[in-house]
């Protein structure tokens, strides 16, 4: 199309180039934080990221007189429920603010979902539903959390130009650690676990059992949340041992209710805070930066990725608690360490229940994100 030429990713270079893309168009933004160069060659490749084992997958890269201006990924998920209705996911969209550039990037990524039979795109998706989801189209002003993106201000208007229209919105919500919960319920939640229930952090020494602990309750809670798609235990296995240097047991906690596994909250350090200066390298010394960070001089702010209650408890007097419970238990410890806010992420617009406990929590939207559609003639 024009001057612009799209190439699929083929090789290792081909992946490198393709990772760098948003690194040199976020350059001059003070609040973009390139990612770990090592964690992207994983994660968007079939080697280190097991959603490649039910999905198929292709990247491409838009080049302009030798030169890259943009990328974009097109993906059907076999596991994602929406598959079946022919939704296809496009994502990982950087690109020079150029119509021409998000034009043939797009036509390229439909194109391979048509042929495939899929009707309606949908994105941006990085890679899977359960990795980063949306665009962000308000709160530019403040650098992204661990695993959430940072897009470009002009991506929203260039995708809509493409043909794409809103989808969802999801929030990200902000918390200060020194508030406490609304008193009425601090009052409640401190007079111990009503009958039944149990508290406990995260037992390092039985690691894998408690991934899968944890994956049956994502499953299970999750599983009515729209475009949700069941993660693998595989799947939770690979980002568990890639993060298992940096979680804090003292900050993940499982709840049980009557014996049986019911709920569990996950804060993770913010990674993108002790790593921001490191241009995404750790050879020869960000290493040792991130772990002296992380380890040593902690970090002031954290993210809750992953937080759920099983849905046979959901509607219980006992179930209903958990939420407030989990939250003071981690916050009490987050407190001890230093941190000073936290982020909850990522939520739906129309996930009534889960901003409900935000709002009651204290906590703020603070960044919104967008998933677009579009109808493929």
């Amino acid at each position: 199309m024009g001057g612009v030429q799209i190439q699929p990713v083929e090789t290792a270079a081909d992946l490198e180039r393709f990772i760098r893309v948003p690194m040199r168009l976020g350059a001059g933004d003070p609040n973009y934080i390139a990612p770990l160069m090592f964690e992207r060659r994983e994660s968007l490749s079939a080697k280190g990221n097991p959603f490649f084992e039910h999905a198929d997958v292709q990247f491409w890269l838009a080049v302009r007189d030798g030169r890259d201006v943009g990328r974009i990924s097109a993906q059907i998920d076999h596991l994602n429920p929406t598959t079946k209705d022919g939704v296809g996911h496009f994502g990982m969209v950087a690109a020079e603010d150029d119509a021409e550039v998000f034009a043939a990037l797009f036509a390229t990524a439909e194109a391979w979902l048509k042929a495939r039979g899929c009707r309606t795109a949908v994105g941006p998706v990085n890679l899977s539903t359960n990795e980063e989801v949306g665009l962000l189209v308000e709160g530019h002003e403040a650098p992204p959390m661990f695993m959430m993106g940072h897009d470009a201000p002009h991506t929203p208007g260039r995708i809509e130009g493409a043909g794409y229209a809103k989808a969802k919105d999801i929030f990200a919500y902000v918390c200060s650690v020194a508030d406490d919960l609304p008193a009425p319920i601090l009052r409640r939640v401190r007079k111990g676990p009503a009958e039944g229930v149990t508290l406990r952090m995260l037992d390092m020494k039985r690691f894998d059992a408690e991934v899968r602990t944890l994956t049956s309750i994502l499953n299970d809670a999750w599983s009515e949340n729209w475009g949700f798609t069941p993660t693998t235990e595989a799947e939770t296995q690979a980002l568990a041992t890639t993060l298992k240097l940096v979680i804090d047991p003292r900050l993940t906690w499982f709840a049980d209710i009557d014996g049986e596994p019911a709920g569990f909250m996950v804060l993770l350090p913010n990674i993108n805070e002790a790593i921001a200066d490191l241009k995404g390298r750790l050879f020869p010394f960000g290493w040792a930066k991130l772990l002296w960070r992380l380890k040593v001089k902690g970090v002031k702010t954290g993210r809750v990725p992953l937080m759920g209650v099983k849905r046979k408890f959901a509607a219980s007097l006992r179930g209903q608690l958990l939420p407030f419970q989990l939250i003071d238990a981690v916050a009490q410890q987050a407190r001890k360490l230093g941190y000073e806010r936290y982020e909850l992420s990522w939520i739906l617009e129309d996930n009534a229940a889960m901003r409900r406990i935000c709002d009651v929590g204290g906590a703020k939207v603070y960044k919104t994100y967008r998933l677009y559609q579009k109808a493929l003639a």
